[in-house]
C-alpha cells in the first residue's frame, strides 16, 4: 500500500505562493491517480484538483482554477500543487490522497490513501 508525506504548507501573504509535496512509497506510483484536498477549521473536505497516473490530465475545483496547478513526477514518486495568486480563503489543510486506478473525480471516497495534512495559512 502506498504511503502519503506532504510537505511545504506554511504563512504566505494574500497574492503570494507556496509549493507543496506529496512523496509516495509502498507502491507503483503511476498506478495512482493522485490528488489534494483540504479542509478548513469548521468545515467539510473539499476536493482541489487530481491528476490521472500519466500526469497527462488535470482537474480542478473552480475555486482554484487559473491559480493553482497539479503535477507529478513519476520518477521521483511525488505529487505537486502549485499555489499562486493565494488568498485569505485558501487557508486550510491540505490533503495529498491516492487511488488505485483511473478515478480522477472530486469524491472523497475515490480515494484510498491519504497523507497526514500540511497547513497553509494566507494572511491579508
Amino acid at each position: 500500500q502506498v504511503q502519503l508525506v506532504e510537505s511545504g504548507g506554511g504563512l504566505v501573504q494574500a497574492g503570494g505562493s507556496l509549493r507543496l509535496s506529496c512523496a509516495a512509497s509502498g507502491g507503483t506510483f503511476s498506478n495512482y491517480a493522485m490528488a489534494w484536498f483540504r479542509q478548513a477549521l469548521g468545515k467539510e473536505r473539499e476536493f482541489v484538483a487530481s491528476v490521472n497516473g500519466a500526469g497527462v490530465n488535470t482537474y480542478y475545483a473552480n475555486s482554484v482554477k487559473g491559480r493553482f496547478t497539479i503535477s507529478r513526477d513519476n520518477a521521483k514518486n511525488t505529487v505537486y500543487l502549485q499555489m499562486n495568486s493565494l488568498k485569505p480563503e485558501d487557508t486550510a489543510v491540505y490533503y495529498c490522497a491516492a487511488g488505485f486506478g483511473a478515478y480522477v473525480g472530486s469524491a472523497r471516497h475515490g480515494y484510498e490513501r491519504w497523507g497526514q495534512g500540511t497547513q497553509v495559512t494566507v494572511s491579508s
